[in-house]
This record gives structure tokens, sequence and C-alpha cells, in this order.
């Protein structure tokens, strides 16, 4: 091989390398932007989501102008100008070190994750932040929401004792709020059968409420998952349970209704899971306990009526195969 071919091959090298470290450069330059970028993003849907005087429309505005333009900073005229509200806002004084010790002190999931579950994305205002304690993992589970009467009687107790059991074998998650009566029942039910559950709450997830499902939430805070789309030191109010429910049919492939008034926070639920295309199953009651008044009126109106736990697979099966 003569000399030419070595100064060919020499040259051909040295190119190689200038041009590795440029790509290696500018992926260098691509990454940290990507990560600012993220961190951008991250920085605005939790500064959204924690912003008092924006309802959860003109948060959900907001967010679609945010996506659509990929621009994540904003001053606090044009928050307003984009929630199209007159009323005042505190998106200004989530900022800096404030909004930083939010970041240290909860664990959180956005809207923008890929963790962050499909099915909840697709309801009309979804939540932006949900903040956990437990297992994420379980969101990539099938989901069964189970509601139902807060002064639950011996029969709704009885009902879930016996179709649990199959439901957890089937590999169904259950979901419900965490509530007094058959949303507790729910809960330790799932895990006395060895399944997992999830509960959304309505309060920061520092709080337990009511107070005496404080043991079971500390439990599935450690061993399944618990949500909340408020942070910590958030007590109960009245409209927060509405939207929990929304959550809750959102999570859901479908929603049980155990046990249930005309009016009540369980036929909210029923009919938000409706709305985003749910199944409704509905364990049928005793006429003369108006407790199970608002069960015979979904079935009346077209949901599935449950007599043991083979009547949900049967729908599911039906809905895998048109799929």
């Amino acid at each position: 091989m003569n000399r030419e071919f070595y100064q060919f091959i020499e040259k051909l090298l040295h190119q190689l390398k200038i041009y590795k470290m440029k790509s290696f450069f500018f992926k260098y330059l691509f990454d940290k932007e990507l990560k600012r970028g993220i961190f951008l993003k991250n920085d605005f849907l939790l500064r959204l989501s924690l912003t008092k005087g924006i309802g959860a429309f003109g948060k959900h505005r907001i967010y679609q102008f945010a996506k659509r333009h990929q621009w994540w900073q904003f001053d606090g005229l044009e928050i307003r100008l984009l929630a199209q509200s007159t009323k005042p806002n505190n998106w200004n004084e989530w900022s800096g070190e404030r909004l930083k010790q939010v970041e240290r002190t909860h664990q959180f999931i956005t809207i923008e994750d890929e963790v962050y579950p499909e099915t909840l994305r697709h309801v009309p205002t979804p939540p932006l932040v949900l903040f956990y304690k437990g297992d994420l993992a379980l969101l990539k589970r099938k989901m069964l929401a189970v509601v139902g009467a807060r002064e639950a009687t011996n029969y709704g107790y009885h009902v879930l004792q016996e179709l649990m059991p199959e439901i957890t074998k089937r590999g169904f998650t259950i979901v419900s709020g965490l509530a007094k009566g058959i949303d507790s029942f729910a809960h330790q039910f799932a895990i006395s059968n060895q399944g997992k559950t999830i509960g959304v709450v309505g309060t920061g997830l520092d709080i337990c409420y009511p107070k005496n499902s404080g043991n079971l939430q500390i439990e599935m805070s450690q061993n399944h998952l618990v949500l909340s789309e408020y942070p910590n030191g958030t007590t109960p109010a009245k409209f927060h349970f509405p939207m929990r429910n929304r959550i809750i049919a959102g999570l859901s492939s479908g929603v049980l209704v155990v046990e249930a008034k005309k009016r009540s926070g369980s036929l909210i639920t029923a009919q938000q899971a409706l709305d985003y295309g749910k199944d409704v199953f509905v364990v049928p009651g005793s006429i003369l306990d108006g407790r199970s008044s608002g069960c015979h009126q979904l079935i009346q109106d077209g949901a599935i009526c449950v007599e043991k736990a083979q009547d949900i697979f049967d729908s599911y099966d039906l809905w895998n195969k048109i799929r």
C-alpha cells in the first residue's frame, strides 16, 4: 500500500473524529434543551393545577393552547386572558421557591407523562396533575370502579363479599373513593382477596377523610395506590367530591353500583361513566329500601343488571370480541 492511501485513511479518520465530536455536541445540546423543555412543561402544569380562581374548563383550555403551541411560559395577564375570566387568580403566587417546595414534598405525574392513564386523558376535563402514594404500575391494569351508599346495609356488605373474589381473580384492580360504606368495603374485600385497589380522594394525601378510613388509606398508600388532584393540606370541600368522581369514572373500564339513592354521588359517577362511554353495572336491591332506589332507576335506564360476577365478565368478553 502506498503513502497516498495511508494519507487518505488518516484524513478520513480525522473527519470521522470531527463528525463524531460534532454529533456528540449537538446531541448534548438537544438533550439539554429537551430536558429544559420537560422541566418547563412540568412546572407549568403543576403551577396551573395549583392555581385557584380558574375552573377545570378554563385550566383545560389553557393547557390545550400551551400544548398546541408547545409554549409553557406565561405571565399572569396571559393566563387570565386564556382562561377567559375576569375573576382574580393566584397564578403569580405559584412561582419560584413556593413551587419548588411542592415539587420536593410531593410525588406526582402530569397529563404529559407516559404513565398517565390513557383513558383519563380523554375525559372532558382531565386532571392536569395527579399526586400519588403507592404503586403507579397499577394504572396499567384493567380497572373496575365500585361505588355506592355511605350508609350501606348488611346486604351491600354481603353482595361485595360474594362478588369480589371472582372479580379480583379475573385481574381487575378495584377503584373507589375511600369513603365510608360501599367504597371502604370494596377496597377491603379487594385486599383480603389478594387483589389490588386504587383509592381516589377529594383531599390532600396527608389528610384521611373520613377519619375512620385512616388505617385503610395508610395501608393502600404503602401497598396499593392512592391518588388525588389536590396538594397536601387540602381539606374536604363539597365540590371536591364530584370532581373526584370524574377521575374514578375516567380511570375505569366500567362502574359497579351497589346500593345508591336516586340523588347521590354514586349516580353522578355512573352518569359520568356513561358520558365517557363506559359500562355501568348495577346490583338490584330491595324495593322497600330507598338506598337502592337509584340502582333500580339505572337498571330501568338500561344499565347492566348484576346478580353474579359472570354478568360483568360477559359484558367485557363481548366488548373485547367487538373490538
